[in-house]
């Protein structure tokens, strides 16, 4: 994955569509946990039931993540701890499987499939599996006889590379980046040199492989690793380098991506990483002289007494390697070794796992509570993703053009906001949330001592400037916002202007403690970011923003549609007299984008909005209700009843029968009856658009704008409940399945987990509508009783999907053939 991917969320259309999901521990973990990072609390539920129920999860390199493989054994260990009770209801529901897969020694107790005695030696009845496992790999173990690391790492690979004069391809593997950046520096001055003496400097090519970047630039440098012959093709072919090329990488590179190389350099690390970066050189046997590695073991400089301890264990079994097995790292030779070394002196060597939490299904059922804002017996999930570690703290970073917030003088050149309220700051970043895209993490001591240096250099420009400074210059003010820190649920934390950061060391310690765990927001006129993506405090330009597609080029493609956007909102300054409000407009309904929220910049004498920030959003992308409905106008029987149809496929792909099925379908046919109600009609203009489309009252999508104030928070899934309950083909069900329709229906935007909204619901007088939110939050501790956390949100999932394919189809249709098709 090169540390993430993005998410493009496809895997949610549709429950009954095999789909292959990749993510990385903490993406899928915390979705599965109904603490989804970067997923709004409504849309939490939706994920972990298609994570939970009917799936297969294969953790790749399961030995870098031992707290996760046991939670997932705990989890799926006992089908009633976590499941249905019944054996009829678990018939229903598909349960949720397990495959760790691993090859670096660490042992299962039973259960593995692995290469048996047949598929051994070079007498093997596969030549490819042969191949690949006696691929020659000539291991050589050095000391960096008392200078610094990166000296003996760019030496050693320097000479493996005939010092710039063969083509080959060298891997350099470092521990740290602070060394993985030095080694570089110091190769590329070994081909400079030859200049120095008269001779022409060595033609090579660099490149360096950290995690510490942002997916765009991450992407750039994957296809440089690509053009420069490290990664092989589907059939073992390469690119071949027409000089040396060096690739110069973290452990960034050690897993997830399929690099192989015909000679490598590496620092001692522990075993089970060793194994790694040994199956990262002559990867698949092509290379019939074998490849050659040089290790460097600078142990001696571990101050961590523990592992210094494991790092000489790892060393005693590389001596083995060398004196017993020919010095020959092939996959074969390390197999014989662990098989003779034992899993003592395996385990001796290895990373030990964290000490880790267990699992109760209390937790999980106040994970599962996701309408809850807070909740006192729900704690952070990371230990049960990845045990108590002892780490630094990292913290994510992006940039955007435009940041709320606002100026009291609208006369001035607008430069940047230099106040801001946390609610306004907060429904902004709501509707233009920081995207996996644009997030560059790193330690947060790294995030602080480049902040404060860039900051410097911008605070001293700033110095600089005076009123005779042209418009045009759009440097940062020291009296500007230039930061807003979110927390990891994307809650805004606080903001900071440019001279906050003109403190001293006590300061910068306040700063770190707040950025740690935190996403920081960056105005893009702060920049610091070099062209490589790597933090850089002396990088001037403003770089690339996803808040502005043209800037941000990235496209999810789809093999029956158009392509969309990658960041699915987008953001733009207007002032008041150029901005119409185009969403109403015959023209505007047809385009792909709607507005999702206006922010006042700036503001005349009697309190009207001069300059502001449009957050538009991409159609058909949306998470809360609002969104939902605002789009292209349809009435609300042909929504019911595309999605009553959609929920009928669905059932019937997935085998779903008798009473089953028709609950998930009645729940489709009558989820939004609650937008009959007047309030919900008037705040969304249905009648507007009845008039100006033709169509027939009620209406369940409109064109908006929505008259917030109007609505005043009336939940349309509360106000349906009395609607399912008269229906006589509700009162035909079972009673348990009744319950479920109920639930059902309330819960299809996240709500009812276990609370829901009562406030502007205007068909029951006060203590009735109290005691319909109290059966609502009874329901829902009876119905995860009986389905067990992931069944009732795989429920959920379900009607929730049938509902967005409906909203899906009502947006794709041209708008002129609608009318005529609703006339």
């Amino acid at each position: 994955l090169r540390g993430q991917h993005v998410d493009n969320r496809d895997w949610l259309a549709d429950p009954a569509r095999p789909t292959i999901i990749v993510g990385t521990v903490d993406m899928i973990g915390s979705r599965l946990l109904f603490e989804g990072y970067g997923v709004s609390r409504r849309m939490r539920p939706y994920h972990a039931g298609l994570l939970g129920a009917d799936a297969l999860i294969v953790i790749d390199e399961a030995h870098l993540v031992p707290p996760f493989e046991r939670l997932l054994d705990a989890i799926t260990a006992d089908a009633t701890a976590y499941g249905p009770r019944d054996g009829d209801d678990r018939a229903v529901v598909p349960p949720l499987k397990v495959l760790p897969l691993s090859a670096t020694g660490r042992e299962r107790q039973a259960g593995v499939f692995r290469l048996q005695g047949r598929d051994h030696g070079q007498a093997a009845e596969n030549e490819l599996v042969s191949r690949r496992l006696n691929a020659r790999k000539a291991v050589t173990v050095a000391t960096p006889d008392g200078g610094k690391l990166e000296d003996a790492l760019a030496a050693a690979a320097w000479r493996l590379g005939d010092e710039g004069r063969r083509p080959v391809r060298c891997l350099i593997y470092c521990d740290r980046r602070e060394t993985a950046e030095k080694t570089k520096q110091r190769i590329e001055a070994y081909a400079a040199g030859g200049k120095r003496k008269g001779v022409a400097p060595a033609a090579i090519e660099t490149e360096l492989y950290t995690g510490a970047r942002r997916f765009f630039e991450r992407e750039a440098a994957a296809d440089r690793v690509a053009a420069l012959g490290f990664i092989a093709g589907k059939r073992g072919e390469r690119v071949e380098p027409d000089k040396t090329a060096f690739l110069v990488a973290t452990s960034a590179a050690e897993v997830g991506v399929d690099l192989d190389a015909d000679h490598m350099v590496c620092d001692l690390v522990e075993w089970e990483r060793m194994v790694q970066r040994l199956g990262r050189v002559n990867r698949r046997g092509m290379e019939a002289a074998g490849a050659h590695v040089v290790i460097v073991d600078a142990s001696d400089t571990e101050k961590d007494a523990a592992r210094k301890a494991r790092l000489e264990a790892a060393r005693a079994l590389l001596d083995r390697l060398v004196g017993e097995y020919q010095a020959n790292g092939c996959p074969a030779s390390l197999r014989d070794l662990h098989d003779a070394a034992g899993a003592d002196a395996i385990a001796a060597a290895s990373t030990p796992e964290p000490p880790r939490p267990g699992l109760t299904r209390a937790l999980v059922d106040a994970w599962s509570m996701t309408s809850l804002d807070t909740h006192t017996g729900r704690p952070e999930i990371a230990p049960w993703l990845r045990g108590w570690i002892d780490e630094e703290p990292r913290t994510a970073v992006l940039w955007r053009e435009h940041l709320p917030g606002w100026t009291g003088d609208s006369g001035e050149p607008f430069r940047g906001p230099t106040d801001a309220s946390s609610g306004e700051a907060a429904d902004f970043f709501d509707a233009a949330p920081p995207h996996m895209s644009e997030k560059l993490e790193t330690e947060t001591h790294a995030v602080a001592h480049w902040l404060f240096a860039r900051a410097e250099r911008c605070i001293a420009r700033a110095k600089t400037r005076t009123r005779q400074t042209p418009a045009e210059d759009r440097s940062l003010g020291t009296g500007e916002i230039v930061a807003f820190v979110l927390s990891a649920s994307h809650e805004v934390k606080g903001h900071y202007r440019l001279s906050d950061f003109d403190g001293d060391s006590k300061s910068q310690q306040r700063v770190r403690r707040v950025l740690a765990g935190a996403t920081l927001v960056l105005d893009a006129r702060f920049a610091g970011l070099s062209g490589d993506g790597l933090l850089d405090a002396n990088a001037d330009k403003p770089p690339p923003t996803a808040d502005d597609p043209e800037k941000w080029c990235w496209e999810q493609r789809s093999d029956d549609g158009p392509a969309n956007p990658l960041v699915e909102f987008r953001v733009r300054m207007a002032e008041r007299d150029d901005d119409s409000d185009g969403d109403n407009d015959d023209d505007a309904a047809k385009t792909d984008w709607h507005k999702r929220f206006v922010h006042a910049l700036t503001r005349d004498r009697e309190g009207n909005a001069v300059r502001q920030l449009i957050v538009e959003k991409w159609r058909g992308a949306s998470t809360r209700e609002e969104e939902r409905s605002v789009a292209r106008p349809q009435c609300l029987k042909k929504h019911q009843d595309w999605t009553g149809a959609e929920a009928e496929r669905l059932a019937c792909a997935l085998g779903l029968t008798g009473d089953a099925k028709a609950a998930l379908v009645l729940a489709a046919r009558l989820h939004d009856e609650g937008k009959c109600a007047r309030r919900w009609q008037r705040a969304f203009g249905a009648a507007r658009d009845a008039r100006r489309y033709g169509l027939p009252l009620p209406l369940a999508k409109t064109s908006g704008p929505v008259d917030v104030k109007l609505l005043d928070g009336y939940r349309h899934e509360f106000g349906s409940l009395p609607h399912v309950e008269a229906d006589p083909t509700f009162k035909a069900l079972p009673a348990d399945w009744r319950q479920l329709v109920l639930h059902l229906v309330a819960a299809h935007h996240g709500q009812a987990r276990p609370v829901i909204e009562t406030r502007s619901c205007d068909d029951a007088p006060p203590s009735a509508l109290a005691a319909r939110a109290r059966d609502v939050a009874l329901r829902f501790a009876t119905l995860q009783k009986r389905w067990g956390p992931w069944g009732l949100a795989w429920w959920e999932a379900l009607l929730r999907a049938a509902d967005m394919e409906a909203s899906r189809r009502n947006d794709a249709q041209p708008q002129l053939a609608q009318r005529a098709e609703e006339a």
